[in-house]
């Protein structure tokens, strides 16, 4: 059910066994805990829907998944960005208000407000890279932890045919495999460059990037690996030396937590229809249009089966290349983006819900948006529901993709917060025929009022 079953603190070493369902269990061995976090404020687990993995960690810190204080999420991206800081200048920075971020929620918008006014000066350049889907958010709240000398892209699995990629490697684990980048320079000069992704477990995909980067550019010798979970084992781990050793650079590690894990048993997942959420009379739907405020990047995408969809980009979600000089007019649009949101709030209780890889952009603008508002993200990662227990995944809908109906998206674990409305953001704007299915879980949620949100 999801639940730990056995804990060994008497050692040096952290030892945790979870029941996820039927007789599946996972091992996990704590061995590096910086912060000195819970687990169970850090994630929970669940079965997967892919035979290449049985379970998921599901982070409760991130905003994908589950619903979180979007304060506690942009945190998590401070907690590594001390880490870097820590390792790139051999000071250690007081982690008080990491801690409190991530740990008391009712104070995180504060914790947040005053880490984002004492941002670290990096003594040398960064080149931040965020891994698409899930780590779009933690790369960009990472880099913004930083006042001066970074740029930051995320990768996506979009396909832009008016431009190149110029990165691309593959998620072997993942459901979606392929990644793509579309910053002309993704490193320039004698940056330093660091990956960020919300978990490792072999480290394959991080390798398969810095072979790329390497092979374009060999003067870049020094790479940072920044993850919230680190599973490696130390064959894994050995593998990061041994292409250290091949290719003449340096891979430094960091992680919230670092450990080893192992699985056992079967989840014997029935074969039922794994949407269960249930039903509800519709809700009063409004689709509404921000005003004019982030820079577009206006390039068109081709879906899985070659169709064109033409409506502009942000620039500011990193996906093209971002700058340390773009934040201070990227933090006042997304204030004014959220002072507009805000004054159409009429309950107490808000659900900002980010889709896809536009994670971060919505994510700053809830925690703009006042008291009472929680944030999570649809995503491509299937999970398996069940509401037997205490299991973590107790609800589940599916629709597909706005931007591509042969891509299906998840939305987990909505209904039972009695949320007065819920705002989704979307990054471009969206034809009718198109988001109909999306609209269709939507308005069924029995949240009393639904506002789209084109940001675009």
């Amino acid at each position: 059910m999801s639940r730990k079953t056995a804990t060994d603190t008497t050692s040096q070493q952290d030892k945790h066994t979870y029941d996820i369902i039927g007789d599946l269990q996972v091992q996990v061995t704590v061995t590096e805990n910086p912060f000195d976090l819970p687990l169970d404020a850090m994630f929970a687990m669940a079965a997967r829907i892919n035979k290449k993995r049985a379970f998921l960690f599901v982070s409760k810190v991130l905003g994908k998944h589950l619903p979180v204080q979007p304060a506690v999420s942009l945190v998590s991206g401070f907690a590594l960005a001390l880490l870097l800081q820590r390792e790139l200048s051999g000071v250690a920075p007081d982690p008080r208000l990491i801690v409190e971020g991530l740990l008391e929620p009712a104070t995180a918008a504060d914790a947040y407000r005053k880490l984002k006014a004492q941002k670290w000066t990096p003594p040398r350049r960064l080149a931040f890279i965020g891994f698409a889907e899930t780590a779009t958010a933690l790369g960009h709240s990472m880099y913004d932890a930083f006042a001066e000398g970074c740029r930051y892209l995320h990768t996506t699995r979009e396909l832009i045919p008016e431009l190149t990629s110029t990165l691309n490697f593959e998620e072997e684990h993942s459901h979606a495999t392929a990644h793509r980048c579309y910053a002309e320079h993704p490193v320039q000069g004698q940056e330093a460059i660091v990956l960020v992704d919300d978990e490792m477990t072999t480290g394959k995909t991080v390798l398969n990037i810095i072979r790329d980067l390497y092979r374009q550019y060999p003067a870049h010798k020094n790479y940072y690996v920044a993850a919230l979970l680190d599973w490696r084992t130390e064959e894994h781990r050995a593998r990061f030396s041994e292409l250290e050793q091949e290719l003449g650079i340096t891979i430094k590690t960091l992680a919230l937590i670092k450990g080893e894990m192992s699985s056992a048993g079967d989840p014997h997942l029935s074969s039922r229809s794994t949407d269960i959420g249930q039903r509800s009379a519709p809700a009063a739907l409004e689709i509404i249009r921000l005003p004019d405020l982030f820079e577009r990047v206006s390039v068109s995408s081709l879906d899985s089966a070659g169709n064109r969809h033409a409506a502009p980009f942000l620039r500011g979600t990193g996906r093209f290349g971002i700058e340390s000089a773009d934040n201070e007019q990227l933090d006042r649009c997304i204030t004014q983006a959220a002072e507009w949101l805000r004054a159409k709030r009429t309950g107490d209780k808000t659900l900002c819900l980010g889709t896809g890889e536009f994670m971060y952009l919505p994510m700053r603008i809830a925690a703009e948006m006042g008291a009472g508002v929680h944030y999570q993200s649809t995503t491509r990662s299937p999970i398996y529901p069940s509401s037997e227990g205490a299991y973590t995944i107790w609800e589940a809908f599916r629709y597909p993709s706005p931007e591509d109906a042969n891509v299906q998206h998840h939305l987990y674990n909505v209904t039972r917060y009695d949320y007065d409305e819920v705002f989704v953001m979307l990054e471009r704007q969206v034809e009718a025929e198109q988001l109909q299915p999306f609209l269709d879980v939507l308005v069924h949620l029995g949240i009393k009022r639904v506002y789209v949100v084109m940001v675009s």
